[in-house]
């Protein structure tokens, strides 16, 4: 069974395992315009699908797992093999050339980096220190299964809203965009706040809402926030689902959460 093989922060492992995911009946093509760690298409393993997120980083290491998975895990032994906190922080600071050689280090660093946040600088530049995991190759880690689910799919680099914009009828829209709030920001939410404001949470409504009139199931995860479900009010039907936090820096702060899912055209 194909697993992702990154992990990443917001992503959606649990929604996946729960049991909580509205889905629809059917559908012939699967479209996920924020793909991150695409834990839920791993999991549904659509025969056709657009995935997109604007991390060009990320989406150039989707497109290397897909096209050259052999010499991408050669690479990643060799990391591997290497690993120490030296190695990590010159690895962080290195800039290769070769793509097959970027995308090995952007999932080196997805694996050992601090709870495998993706953060950069103003400059753009990624800045999140190393973590605690010191493994870089697992034994189950199936690269060429990994290449074989997404040598179905298009892979993409863009803003949502073109992606969204192309849902129609027989299409299924799974939106997990980074969870920002009108009022209250703080930590993490603040940190999305800066890559997605609250003027891309309306532009995202508005895009989702056109899919919809389209004849396309949607299904969108959310901050479970009032400003948020004002938001997508009329629009869709609304679930709060309920998980654990992991993102805090100290275990004693993670505990239940809840967030939101919007769905129409199940």
């Amino acid at each position: 069974m194909t697993e992702p093989f990154l992990k990443w922060a917001g992503g959606k492992r649990w929604l996946a395992n729960s049991k909580q995911l509205p889905l629809p009946s059917s559908y012939e093509r699967y479209i996920e315009p924020f793909l991150g760690g695409a834990a839920i298409f791993f999991h549904l393993k659509p025969s056709r699908a657009i995935l997109s997120d604007v991390n060009a980083e990320l989406i150039e290491l989707y497109e290397v797992i897909r096209d050259n998975p052999v010499e991408l895990m050669d690479l990643m032994k060799i990391h591997h093999a290497a690993h120490s906190p030296e190695y990590y922080y010159k690895l962080r600071e290195s800039n290769p050339k070769d793509g097959v050689d970027r995308a090995a280090r952007t999932m080196y660093l997805n694996r050992t980096c601090w709870n495998g946040l993706y953060r950069v600088n103003l400059s753009g530049v990624f800045n999140v220190p190393i973590g605690t995991k010191s493994t870089v190759v697992f034994d189950n880690d199936d690269f060429l299964g990994i290449a074989d689910q997404l040598s179905n799919a298009e892979i993409r680099c863009s803003d949502f809203e073109p992606i969204v914009g192309e849902a129609r009828e027989g299409d299924f829209v799974f939106v997990d965009p980074p969870y920002t709030v009108r009022h209250n920001l703080n930590g993490f939410i603040k940190y999305n706040e800066n890559l997605f404001s609250w003027g891309d949470q309306v532009r995202l409504r508005d895009a989702v809402a056109s899919a919809i009139e389209r004849g396309a199931a949607v299904v969108v995860t959310n901050a479970d926030h009032d400003s948020v479900r004002e938001l997508y009010a009329g629009l869709c039907d609304y679930r709060s689902v309920k998980r654990s936090s992991v993102l805090a820096s100290e275990t004693t702060r993670r505990g239940p959460t809840s967030e939101a899912l919007f769905f129409a055209n199940l």
